[in-house]
């Protein structure tokens, strides 16, 4: 029995995903940063990267797509992704007493038109700041 078009599409999506994923820390790591972890969870939500940059850590969100007909990669962190970027970030800062460290999020937008050929990775650092409501 064959896969469903919503579940093989879902299943696409979810392995490009993880392949760019998988492209964002080699190019992190060939840029310096040490990755902390990967697919954080707390609850329902996850952070797909986090890394040091030297003695700040970076709580970094991957947006993989084949194409740009939807816009580019980095523009599909909404609102409400940041509000669950920054309530994961918080979290993870409290686990590991890091409350004397800097920290920064960002956005690597991995855009792959031809599979066969290198993605274009984009790196925005300090893609979006949170406001003072947002306190450990």
């Amino acid at each position: 029995m064959g896969l469903l078009p919503s579940t093989a599409k879902t299943s696409g999506r979810l392995v490009l995903g993880s392949q760019g994923e998988t492209q964002a820390i080699n190019f992190l790591r060939k840029n310096g940063l040490r990755i902390l972890a990967r697919n954080y969870r707390f609850g329902r939500k996850e952070i797909d990267i986090i890394a040091r940059d030297k003695g700040t850590i970076c709580f970094i969100e991957v947006k993989t797509r084949s194409s740009n007909e939807f816009g580019l990669p980095q523009e599909a962190v909404t609102a409400k992704k940041i509000e669950h970027l920054t309530m994961l970030a918080l979290n993870y800062i409290k686990r590991y007493a890091l409350f004397d460290c800097d920290f920064r999020f960002d956005v690597v937008s991995v855009l792959w038109v031809k599979p066969e050929k290198e993605p274009v990775i984009d790196y925005i650092k300090d893609a979006f700041v949170v406001d003072e409501r947002w306190s450990v």
